[in-house]
């Protein structure tokens, strides 16, 4: 099975798993949407973004960063 985290989530959800949550943007305008539902929701300023893709295993392709600010 080839899933993304985030379908792996929901699925997980499904069955009553508890998970962290998330947004999933795949436009520059959904992510700035979801920055600042999160912000709001939070209070933070600073946020971690993940990108997810399809590759050949673990540190194949995609990564996580920390973001201070939106403009970063």
């Amino acid at each position: 099975m080839n899933l993304h985290e985030y379908q792996g989530k929901e699925l997980l959800k499904q069955f009553g798993v508890k998970v962290q949550e998330g947004i999933v943007a795949e436009t520059v305008e959904q992510a700035v949407a979801a920055w600042n539902t999160i912000v709001a929701r939070t209070g933070k300023k600073g946020l971690v973004v993940k990108d997810q893709i399809h590759a050949g295993g673990r540190g194949q392709g995609g990564g996580v960063k920390y973001a201070g600010s939106l403009d970063a």
